[in-house]
């Protein structure tokens, strides 16, 4: 239901400036009121209207340079309360189809809003709000009558959105973008997290110093403490959007937008959305990632009984008996699915090979010992038997070529999903593709799981078969623990992430605790886990009851507590269990993580996975990944005091009792100091 706001402004909104007026005010409305606010501080006076979200906990101006009205698109200026701006926008595009953007001028201005709520098919939280006020300009010729150009401007609490619209009108039938020329001018002292590839380690850097080619989201921290990211959403039918420096701007340091290749589109049409995410924490940016997800078109998939997510182990043996051995191995520990990853139909980089087929790369056959061949038809039949699904890995090279067979082919097999490898990203050709196989293994109800460099926007809101993404560094390059508590404000941004979990592996850079924390830390519907493990490396260790319990997907998500690079606890619940996990960077440190989350009426039995230490030697631990396991009935809410060290972790489950509920344990005394 829209608020006041909205109600008053539903029917749209016009203001016109007389030849000659130069106004110096920004139009601010609240509750069905107009009045005057002063506008950003000018050297010489400017037209200026302005734009707040449903909390009022930043303004958004709209600013012309002077003249006889409002022509071309405005600079776009963010500010928190009695404060610098911490952001200034100038949209741009380059286009042949349009007349010069700078003669265009605002022939109408309508505002409107929104505040509802909705709820995912699955996500990080049962449900997601959905409330913001908006604006749109309408910008045409000086002597047109119909626009040719829009700005839809979207002021959520959880940040700023805006795209440029091309509605159906009297100059062209079609759109070229040659190039998108945003650029985007911060205070002094700005920092960001760059990288320049989606699976490539984070460097925290002046903003003006980010790589050339500088990955979305690109997380920000602004001199006055507060915390950005400017991100993509919507992105569907164009070229991906990415950002490199710029020149500085009045000693002001700047970056700017860039496409990685011209798009072209019908009309009337729309840009992919551009987003200022905002908190005052990193911790709040992650929480309120879902804004992405609200700039998506809502799910288009009817029936979706079908989509399932689950925990995912990789069979690595391509073979009939392997198969069979991980279909058991997953029955037994509440693992959904297996995948049959590259080489089950011949070496994934030669074109010739026919992914109709089930023919193993010899390659990778011949170092398994008794192979035994691969009769995949039975291996799927068995795991159906089991309660146990199957994905199929296919690289590009044959999903381009064989698509429409392969998808058809697939679902009569009873192939659960698909993990495409490899696949092509950035140009409007590349997404095109991707996005069309996404819908059409929708059409033959199948999942999928986009690999390489692929980040999301949004679009599993649209296609909730699309259940997960790499686009991140993951588990399986073994990165360090400074990395992982990284991801989270950065990466995690977009979505969910495909981090392939390893444990068992002697590889691994940090602590089980701290592997174990990241399968609650990394969100993804389809969490592969034990990535280069076997069921012949499991030795009965106490806390593969972890992974047995564990969801993929939740009800609610808190962070709580958390530095980027150095420290991360996150809270998320599934029912009514809170499942709290922490990770901790290369340097070993005492942290104290509140319990606020947990429900006051309620008592808990906690279930620790812990570093090892003198507070827990009566707990079950495995000598060799050396987790600490016990439970404990939780009698107060102080909190929970932690020593991690270097690359250390920690698991918590808290499970609610009733009153009459016999056979608890223990109390727990005080979390993490002894009981």
């Amino acid at each position: 239901m829209a608020d006041a706001y909205g109600a008053t402004f539903a029917a749209g909104w016009r203001l016109r400036f007389r030849i000659g007026i130069v106004l110096t005010l920004a139009l601010a409305f609240t509750a069905g009121a107009v009045f005057a606010q002063p506008a950003p501080e000018a050297e010489s006076p400017r037209i200026v209207q302005a734009l707040f979200p449903p909390d009022n906990s930043y303004t958004v101006y709209l600013i012309w340079p002077v003249g006889i009205d409002r022509v071309g698109l405005p600079r776009i200026e963010v500010r928190r309360p009695k404060g610098a701006a911490i952001l200034q926008i100038d949209p741009g595009i380059d286009t042949p189809s349009l007349p010069p953007i700078s003669e265009l001028r605002v022939r109408r201005a309508s505002r409107f809003a929104k505040h509802t709520e909705w709820q995912p098919l699955y996500g990080e939280r049962k449900s997601y709000p959905d409330a913001f006020r908006g604006m749109l300009l309408q910008l045409a010729p000086r002597r047109g009558t119909l626009p040719v150009l829009e700005i839809e401007l979207r002021a959520y609490n959880e940040g700023l959105a805006w795209r440029l619209l091309f509605p159906q009108g009297e100059v062209a039938s079609s759109i070229r973008v040659n190039a998108e020329t945003t650029a985007y001018t911060f205070p002094e002292g700005a920092t960001a997290w760059s990288t320049n590839r989606a699976q490539a380690e984070y460097q925290r850097v002046p903003v003006e110093k980010i790589q050339e080619g500088c990955e979305r989201p690109l997380t920000l921290e602004f001199p006055d403490g507060g915390f950005g990211a400017l991100a993509e959403a919507g992105l569907d039918d164009f070229a991906r959007m990415k950002f490199s420096p710029a020149p500085a701007a009045d000693g002001k340091p700047r970056i700017r937008a860039v496409l990685d290749s011209a798009s072209e589109l019908p009309v009337p049409s729309a840009m992919p959305w551009r987003v200022l995410l905002l908190g005052n924490s990193a911790g709040q940016l992650l929480e309120r990632n879902y804004l992405l997800l609200n700039l998506n078109e809502v799910s288009k998939i009817a029936d979706p009984s079908w989509i399932k997510p689950g925990k995912v182990m990789r069979e690595v043996t391509l073979s009939t008996k392997g198969g069979k051995a991980l279909v058991d191995f997953a029955a037994e520990h509440r693992i959904q699915y297996i995948e049959y990853d590259a080489g089950w139909y011949g070496h994934e980089y030669d074109d010739k090979q026919d992914a109709r087929t089930v023919t193993p790369d010899p390659d990778r056959t011949s170092k398994v010992p008794n192979w035994g061949g691969l009769q995949l038809q039975e291996v799927i039949d068995y795991a159906r038997s089991k309660g146990v699904g199957v994905i199929l890995y296919v690289n590009r090279r044959h999903l381009e070529r064989q698509l429409d067979e392969l998808l058809p082919l697939y679902k009569s097999w009873g192939v659960a999903g698909l993990k495409f490898g490899f696949v092509n990203v950035g140009s409007q050709q590349c997404t095109r593709w991707l996005h069309d196989a996404v819908r059409k293994a929708a059409d033959h109800q199948l999942m999928v799981d986009i690999h390489d460099e692929y980040r999301p926007t949004g679009l599993s809101r649209t296609w909730p078969n699309l259940m997960t993404q790499e686009g991140i560094l993951g588990n399986e390059a073994m990165p360090d623990a400074t990395h992982n508590v990284t991801l989270p404000f950065t990466r995690g941004l977009a979505g969910a992430g495909d981090y392939t979990i390893c444990y068992y592996t002697p590889r691994i850079r940090t602590t089980h605790p701290h592997q174990l924390a990241l399968a609650v830390i990394m969100y993804s519907p389809w969490q592969f886990v034990f990535w280069y493990d076997r069921p012949s490396d499991f030795e009965n260790e106490p806390e593969m009851k972890f992974f047995e319990q564990l969801p993929t997907v939740w009800d609610d998500t808190r962070v709580v507590k958390g530095e980027i690079g150095k420290y991360i606890s996150i809270a998320r619940r599934k029912g009514n269990e809170w499942w709290l996990a922490t990770a901790n960077n290369t340097e070993a440190r005492t942290l104290e993580v509140p319990l606020g989350f947990l429900d006051a009426k309620l008592r808990y039995v906690v279930d620790l996975y812990e570093e090892p230490g003198a507070h827990n030697t009566r707990a079950k631990m495995s000598p060799r990944t050396k987790v600490a396991v016990s439970s404990c009935l939780l009698e107060s809410r102080e909190p929970l005091r932690l020593s991690l060290p270097a690359s250390g972790g920690h698991a918590a489950v808290f499970r609610p009792v009733t009153a009459d509920a016999s056979g608890l344990p223990q109390p727990c005394g005080q979390l993490g100091r002894g009981r």
